[in-house]
């Protein structure tokens, strides 16, 4: 992994935890840990053993507060931003990418480049002090991708898409769970935390087969995929796990999953 304190990685009994860790910056991203993590999604795939991502952010002030302002001192051609925004993308994709379940465990701001984050997690917990926006129209006046904007619209519409940009507000907890844009609350951090390990335990639970094909195949559905779905189907109906699952269910036992 991209070596930087600043993002902390660690594995136990297949669940997985990356740690953003700047908290007195808020957990603002530089480029070296969006490197961190894109490295650790990538190496993610070949990782047999690993069953559930958790993310989260360091200190009790925020999950990510977007990228680190320091990093635009140094643009002055058109081709920084446009670098700066393929960067960012790849480590999205990356991360829509993990073949295991994900899972954002949100306390405090989650914005800018925090929130682009949290919107790639495949299910996304609540402390009720979050709050989760793109305040950028009235900090750094600059824009997001359209990849950014096709995940946001997605999830919330275009029209909330629009709203939260141009008036530059930041959704609070009760109305981001109205919403649908975090599936649960929580009192605080450490009540969060607990419960992003509680559901990485029961996804270990579940069939990997599964839950790889559902992500797949509603990332192919966001990006606008031909709709090929054949190799998913193949891929679950032929797999030693789908013999397992009818033989367990017939047999009234629990299946023993292997992802194969």
């Amino acid at each position: 992994m991209t070596d930087t304190e600043d993002l902390l990685w660690s594995e136990d009994n297949g669940v997985g935890v990356i740690t953003l860790n700047r908290p007195k910056a808020r957990n603002a991203l530089t480029f070296a840990m969006y490197e961190a993590i894109r490295d650790i999604c990538d190496r993610a795939a070949g990782d047999e053993a690993l069953r559930a991502v958790i993310i989260t952010g360091s200190g009790d002030k925020a999950f990510a507060a977007g990228t680190d302002i320091a990093a635009f001192r140094d643009f002055s051609k058109p081709q920084d931003a446009l670098d700066y925004e393929a960067r960012i993308d790849k480590v999205l994709a990356a991360l829509e990418a993990v073949p295991v379940p994900t899972i954002a465990a949100i306390s405090g701001a989650c914005t800018g480049g925090g929130a682009a984050i949290a919107a790639c997690c495949d299910l996304r917990i609540g402390a009720r002090d979050m709050r989760f926006g793109f305040p950028i129209a009235r900090t750094l006046g600059n824009c997001l991708s359209n990849n950014n904007l096709a995940r946001l619209s997605s999830m919330l519409g275009a029209h909330r898409v629009k709203e939260i940009i141009f008036t530059s507000r930041l959704i609070e907890a009760n109305e981001a769970l109205a919403l649908g844009l975090v599936s649960e609350l929580h009192d605080d951090k450490a009540a969060v935390l607990a419960r992003a390990h509680e559901l990485a335990e029961t996804l270990k639970g579940h069939a990997p087969l599964t839950m790889r094909a559902t992500k797949e195949a509603l990332r192919r559905l966001r990006v606008g995929h031909d709709g090929d779905d054949h190799d998913l189907i193949v891929q679950c109906y032929m797999s030693e796990d789908f013999r397992e699952g009818m033989e367990a269910f017939l047999a009234k036992r629990k299946p023993g999953w292997k992802g194969k």
